[in-house]
């Protein structure tokens, strides 16, 4: 998730920072670590209740000799007042900080911790397990590269266990290590140990999660954590240790570059620097840069750090970057390279949801989205429910606290965002209460539109008004690929009717998904209902005695002959406006077919997604070999055999 998202969630969900001056003092040495990120392993242990997550940290860190001897001697002392023995004393107690938790004997919220070994730099989360206390399981996993989820031997995989493998899946953590702890409760019994593994792997694959390591342990004897379990010579793997040293580091984020700004730097008139983390790929001096949502550009002029000026910046950094020209620039912008695909400008978005609050998630509900740092209303529609039991999705009216689904989130403005796949840092958001400003809820987005405003009237009588205006009703459909210049006639032929007293009215396809069809994304069964709609909408227009100009895709024959279906005889003509896809594609005025061979638009018509040509339109127009105005014409020629005065 973004950066200023996860210092979000840190304080709003009160998770615990590492306990000690010595650790915070440890952990910000990591900070200016970042471009050693490999050798640094960022991970979360998680699991049900009880099933040993502490402990197995506690122990680990006692075998490697990271244990000072006094805190050690406390531990001990401790263990015995809580009934158990110096040779099997009780380990969390080097994590479980809180009072309750040392009351309880359970995590309550995250502490975090960190280590090191010979090969090997750790930051590692130990995160509660009850159920109530999965949001602050969400905290911790925002943060991390790796989980390490464990399983009682003799309960297997339990529901919360579950529900944390679909977390950590739907926040792309990138390796899993499951670890089966308490064995020599079950004797180490191998069968045991298989049925369980199986069942992982089951799971695991169902989810998604592709790099699943699954460990046999006994956390308070030590068997397989630091050293080799002698009660277990059947098992030949990694043991917890060798696992964690070997797994991948922080992912390569799969985006070109980005930075958002998280303030602007004015100290002075003569100094103006837009501040925040260089983001996927590196920025140079004499780049040329590309602000969004506004699509104003600029080069970069200076790269500004506290330690003075670079000429390059890597992911990762704290910058601010001086542009050679005075632009608007805002908190949330995002600035990009002009060289790269954009990413998505849109109000539509599809998420995977974490819910965190009491008050369930309704759709509908208005909330405040924070998208790194642009806070932007939206509300959600359809929401499919994950039943962590059965790893099936439904349909559902409402998501509770620490329920796990997916939903549409319609936002009130187009904003810049990245897919959470590609990027965890811009392709994160998280809910929050208008009221109260409580988060509420976290979300992994995906993308799924792009919407600009329209407005539109419907009014009168058939008759009545084409009697005013002299002139019979009709639809001029135009239809063909993005790129192809169907939008271009449109306004073309719209001001070449006006000019001769026609009425009429112009519906485009980008711009008419704000109003009506806002709810509607790109799914084939919301291209369906989005030209459905619009054919009644213009059929009432026809009513009102205009000549009804559209510009869409349409790319269904089916859907076509519907709205046909819908007008009067002879009031429908077709205009296939057609060229080669190589020319569409060439032409791309909104980068949109780049967007698409990079698969950042999913079911983009004539690369991902078919479309089907008229057999027997009314008009077809080449417009490779036509130029806008001979394309107009001949659309007039055929109105003037309707009877127009054209």
């Amino acid at each position: 998730m973004f950066h200023e998202s996860h210092e979000l969630l840190r304080t709003r969900l009160h998770s615990r920072e590492p306990a000690g001056e010595s650790v915070r003092r440890q952990l910000q040495l990591v900070q200016p670590e970042r471009a050693q990120s490999s050798q640094i392993l960022r991970f979360i242990t998680c699991g049900s209740v009880d099933d040993g997550k502490s402990t197995l940290i506690g122990r680990m860190l006692k075998d490697l000799g990271l244990v000072p001897e006094d805190t050690w001697e406390n531990v001990l002392a401790e263990s015995e007042r809580r009934n158990f023995t110096r040779v099997k004393p009780d380990y969390s107690l080097l994590l479980d900080g809180l009072l309750i938790e040392r009351e309880q004997g359970i995590t309550v919220d995250v502490a975090w911790r960190y280590f090191t070994t010979s090969k090997r730099k750790f930051i590692v989360a130990d995160c509660p397990g009850h159920e109530h206390y999965t949001r602050n399981m969400v905290t911790g996993a925002s943060h991390c590269d790796a989980a390490l989820v464990l399983v009682d031997a003799r309960k297997g995989l339990l529901p919360q266990t579950r529900r944390h493998l679909a977390v950590v899946a739907m926040m792309r953590v990138r390796s899993v290590l499951v670890v089966v702890n308490k064995m020599d409760l079950v004797h180490w019994d191998r069968a045991c140990f298989d049925k369980i593994r199986l069942a992982v792997t089951e799971c695991a694959s169902q989810m998604g999660l592709a790099e699943v390591t699954v460990i046999p342990v006994s956390a308070v004897d030590g068997g397989n954590v630091v050293q080799e379990a002698p009660d277990a010579l059947w098992y030949k793997g990694y043991t917890v240790l060798q696992a964690l040293e070997t797994l991948p580091g922080r992912r390569h984020q799969g985006v070109p570059f980005r930075l958002v700004a998280q303030w602007i730097n004015r100290p002075d008139q003569d100094f103006r620097g837009i501040s925040g983390q260089v983001i996927g790929a590196p920025v140079n001096v004499g780049d040329s840069i590309q602000v969004l949502p506004s699509n104003a550009q600029a080069r970069v002029q200076r790269i500004c750090t506290f330690d003075g000026d670079l000429q390059h910046a890597h992911p990762g950094q704290a910058v601010t970057v001086v542009l050679d020209s005075e632009l608007d620039v805002a908190r949330g912008d995002w600035l990009v390279k002009t060289v790269d695909a954009a990413p998505a400008v849109t109000n539509l978005l599809e998420a995977n949801v974490v819910w965190m609050s009491d008050t369930p998630l309704i759709p509908g509900h208005r909330y405040d989205l924070q998208i790194g740092c642009t806070t932007v209303p939206g509300s959600v529609r359809l929401i499919q429910h994950l039943d962590v039991s059965s790893l099936k999705t439904h349909e559902a009216a409402r998501l509770h606290c620490n329920d796990v689904g997916r939903c549409e989130i319609v936002l009130e403005r187009p904003v810049p965002i990245d897919s959470y796949v590609d990027s965890i840092e811009t392709g994160g958001l998280i809910f929050v209460d208008r009221k109260t400003f409580r988060t509420e809820g976290a979300g992994m987005a995906t993308p799924a539109a792009r919407r600009e405003v329209v407005w539109h009237e419907t009014t009168v009588d058939r008759n009545a008004r084409a009697a005013i205006k002299g002139h019979p009703p009709q639809v001029v459909w135009l239809t063909g690929l993005s790129g192809v210049g169907k939008s271009t006639i449109a306004n073309a032929l719209e001001a070449r009717l006006n000019a001769v007293g026609v009425h009429t009215m112009l519906l485009d396809g980008d711009n008419i998904r704000h109003g009506l069809n806002r709810d509607l994304g790109f799914t084939q069964a919301d291209r369906i209902e989005n030209i459905r709609r619009i054919g009644e909408m213009a059929n009432l227009m026809l009513n009102a005695g205009l000549v009804v100009i559209t510009a869409f895709i349409s790319p269904f024959r089916d859907d076509r002959q519907l709205v046909r279906g819908l007008v009067r005889e002879g009031e429908f003509l077709e205009v296939f406006v057609d060229a080669p896809l190589a020319v569409c594609e060439a032409r791309d005025p909104k980068g949109l077919y780049k967007r698409a061979r990079a698969g950042q638009i999913p079911d983009f018509t004539g690369v991902s997604h078919p479309y089907e040509p008229p057999l027997k339109p009314e008009l077809r127009i080449d417009t490779s070999l036509a130029s806008v105005a001979e394309s107009v014409q001949a659309i007039l020629t055929s109105l003037k055999a309707k009877g127009f005065r054209v």
